[in-house]
């Protein structure tokens, strides 16, 4: 519909069957042989379990889930909280019945200070989460929090309050949260942070603030089953991971824009991003030739963005592909009253709904985008509950680890963060990196010249 100079024609679609069937196979061995681990992840409901004991131990002690992480560490809870519970800001009242979250995943000093400022300590649950025990952020912010609860709280209470989320074998986390006896859950190696919403890095913060994680588990599990399926016909994340592999490599899509027409999916839209980019923006191949291969993801929010973002999508480059996230059933369907003001603008909408109004918002920008050829698709949840937000989470990640093997790079290494982490350790003077503060010197000399 788009036509075939930006579209994915039936013949390419075919033509290409072949390739969706090898990176089927080689995330299968993948999985197999245990060098990724979050196909696995929906039958770890052992732990779940634990995780939900010991929520439920200490319900009603605490009004804020204070979590403190970045990235990955941080972002699924996020996403969750949004999805399951309501948007940030309007989710209401907080108290030890419907506990709140709170996300420190940066180091902007006022922002932790007013974080902090905001929740009563004797109140407050902190989980820290960092699979390498070491993130530079997360240990620094801690380090204030923990301050600031053990000033408040006493030491006493304090240590019965921090909950730790990390590596079971390294890091200094890990070392002190065995010295003080914090209450700690751990995550399997071969899960990397970006995929690690459905370990204890997600369950965890989840539990604490009331979400059931057993049918998130059990969603996840069914999309699991799924994804395993050898007809492509059948295989929703293999599909979608062909057509959007194709979009880039034949297409030069090399722009995807999460196009979410739900304020609950807004947080997974950022998920996404970290999840898409992280996976898939590779330098070299495994081949080792240098390809400098991704697409960058864009989160777009409808219908707010129809009116920020748009005008480009409809007339700027045609270098994007657009995926759409839509709900059929939402909670509650906003009925507009029925009042006749006299206004023609205003007359034709009421007795209507808003969730009319925001389907048909979606309908009319796909539609636009497809006159001016423009590739889009649709992802539809039936309804926003926690066994669906598990199918669309692990679609999610199957669609970006099977494009990664159609890519022919690892989806699982994130070596372009690395350097920048170690430039930190140098500059902010860690042991072992003063290689990396000399590099950077060099690099402000040249700068400079």
């Amino acid at each position: 519909m788009v036509g075939e100079a930006d579209g994915i024609t039936p013949a390419e679609l075919a033509a290409a069957t072949p390739l969706a069937s090898q990176a089927l196979a080689g995330v299968k061995q993948l999985s197999t042989s245990g060098v990724i681990g979050f196909p696995d992840l929906p039958q770890h409901t052992t732990l779940a379990k634990e995780i939900q004991a010991y929520a439920a131990k200490l319900q009603g002690t605490y009004d804020t889930v204070c979590l403190v992480g970045i990235g990955g560490s941080a972002l699924g809870a996020w996403a969750l909280d949004c999805a399951a519970r309501g948007p940030h800001p309007v989710q209401g009242e907080y108290s030890a019945a419907k506990p709140r979250l709170v996300i420190l995943d940066n180091v902007d000093p006022e922002f932790v200070q007013l974080a902090v400022a905001s929740m009563k300590p004797k109140k407050t649950l902190v989980v820290v989460i960092a699979k390498s025990g070491a993130t530079a952020e997360t240990v620094a912010t801690f380090l204030i929090v923990r301050a600031w609860l053990i000033a408040g709280a006493g030491a006493k209470l304090a240590k019965s309050r921090i909950v730790v989320v990390s590596s079971e074998g390294r890091g200094d986390l890990k070392v002190m949260a065995t010295a003080e006896g914090y209450q700690t859950f751990h995550l399997p190696e071969n899960v990397g942070g970006r995929f690690s919403v459905l370990s204890a890095v997600g369950l965890v913060p989840a539990a604490l603030i009331g979400i059931d994680i057993l049918a998130l588990l059990k969603g996840a599990a069914k999309m699991t089953a799924l994804a395993w399926t050898p007809e492509l016909s059948d295989n929703t994340p293999l599909r979608a991971a062909l057509l959007h592999y194709l979009a880039l490599t034949k297409k030069g899509k090399t722009i995807q824009v999460a196009f979410p027409y739900a304020n609950r999916l807004w947080g997974t839209a950022f998920w996404f991003r970290q999840l898409w980019a992280e996976s898939l923006g590779k330098a070299k191949n495994r081949a080792g030739e240098t390809v400098h291969v991704g697409q960058t993801p864009i989160a777009a929010l409808g219908t707010t963005d129809q009116h920020s973002q748009v005008q480009l999508y409809m007339e700027g480059p045609k270098d994007k592909v657009f995926s759409f996230w839509t709900v059929k059933k939402p909670a509650d369907p906003g009925k507009i009253p029925v009042e006749k003001t006299g206004f023609e603008g205003f007359d034709y909408l009421t007795g209507q709904s808003l969730a009319k109004l925001l389907d048909v918002e979606c309908k009319s920008t796909q539609a636009a985008l497809t006159e001016n050829q423009r590739p889009n698709c649709v992802f539809t949840l039936d309804r926003i509950d926690t066994e669906h937000l598990g199918m669309f989470f692990q679609l999610l990640e199957f669609e970006t680890a099977f494009v990664g093997e159609m890519l022919n790079i690892n989806a699982f290494d994130q070596e372009g963060v690395e350097l920048g982490k170690k430039f930190t350790f140098g500059l902010m003077g860690r042991k072992g990196f003063t290689d990396f503060k000399k590099r950077y010197t060099d690099y402000e000399a040249r700068r400079k010249g």
